[in-house]
């Protein structure tokens, strides 16, 4: 089959061909028709000290955000089909730890995922546990979610997963970076009743993605304080809860300069380096900082599914952030466009791959 895999050390993938892989009896075989580019893709493309990090062995195929058709199932497989349509959670945990047994599988020590630490979805092919499938609901034969969408699920769960970590009915929501997952988190913030959403972020194209998908106030932080926000929406006090996206020092920074006594806020950005934050600010106006990781397994997915069918409104937001799809044999012009900033979802087309 056809794949991008990462063949050694190093900056660069290599367009190729692998054997299929097998199907174990507690497995599914995906035909991959949509994967998604992430920011973990490109720091792999990189291979920069947080691909190595994150890396265990090469040769690997990269790869997790995935939408595709189930083509076999292992022999102790009774809850999924061949034909079924499916999105792929990425993070495969062990099943036997602590959290894992209490239910909290989100919570694994011992988690391995999905085209970083295993074989991954930039193929015609991808195996994964039964149980790592999320199977899409049809109407009367047909499909209720297009593959595109189906590809950003991944995504959509990081977002729902952060937006929706706390309380939003009447809330002040601060958002920091509005890329695809920025602007996911606007449109389900303003889904769940938020009342003024502030986002942030220093490309233009991207603010007025964030402003389409439901923003009160887009800033541009190369040139506007957080501050200005409060003032423009008639604020007295700060936001009430934050979404850290970025993962950059002065993100939070700003964040926490301008939340309101007793806010809160969901991290889900990853800092590239250590930085310091105001931690008195942090205890004397008594925040909560509360790391997310991935998705709630399958609470998230619960939400969003019941979400994307019940509102025509979010789906058409999330829809939008979808702004690219691209043959896979045309990865490089893919990744090139993922890693300009400029662009929303960024999605690579494998359902008819030419030699």
């Amino acid at each position: 089959m056809r794949a991008l895999r990462k063949v050694a050390p190093g900056a660069g993938l290599e367009w190729t061909r692998v054997d299929e892989p097998d199907c174990g009896p507690w497995d599914v075989k995906v035909r991959v028709l949509r994967t998604g580019i992430c920011g973990t893709d490109l720091h792999i493309l990189a291979w920069d000290s947080s691909a190595e990090a994150m890396c265990d062995t090469v040769p690997f195929t990269p790869g997790h955000e995935f939408y595709g058709e189930i083509v076999e199932v292992g022999s102790q497989v009774d809850d999924v089909r061949v034909g079924d349509r499916v999105s792929g959670e990425g993070h495969v945990v062990c099943g036997t730890c602590r959290n894992c047994r209490a239910g909290r599988r989100q919570m694994c020590n011992r988690v391995r995922s999905v085209g970083v630490q295993r074989e991954g979805a930039f193929a015609e092919y991808v195996t994964v546990p039964h149980e790592n499938v999320w199977v899409h609901e049809h109407e009367g034969g047909q499909e209720l979610i297009s593959p595109e969408l189906g590809a950003a699920f991944d995504p959509l769960g990081n977002a729902v997963h952060t937006a929706l970590k706390f309380p939003l009915v009447g809330e002040d929501v601060l958002i920091t970076g509005a890329g695809p997952i920025g602007q996911m988190a606007a449109a389900v913030a303003r889904h769940a009743g938020a009342r003024y959403i502030t986002i942030t972020d220093i490309s233009p194209e991207r603010l007025a993605m964030a402003e389409d998908c439901g923003a009160d106030v887009v800033l541009d932080v190369s040139t506007t304080r957080v501050l200005d926000a409060q003032r423009q929406l008639g604020m007295r006090e700060g936001f009430d809860v934050g979404l850290e996206i970025t993962g950059q020092a002065r993100a939070l920074q700003e964040m926490i300069e301008n939340m309101n006594h007793g806010g809160k806020i969901a991290l889900l950005g990853l800092p590239s380096r250590q930085f310091e934050i105001d931690w008195t600010a942090v205890v004397t106006r008594m925040l909560t900082l509360q790391g997310i990781y991935g998705r709630e397994m399958y609470e998230t997915w619960n939400a969003m599914s019941a979400m994307l069918s019940t509102s025509r409104t979010l789906r058409s937001a999330i829809e939008r952030t979808i702004t690219h799809v691209l043959p896979a044999a045309d990865w490089e012009d893919g990744f090139a466009l993922a890693r300009e900033g400029k662009a929303g979802k960024v999605l690579l087309d494998w359902s008819d791959v030419a030699d």
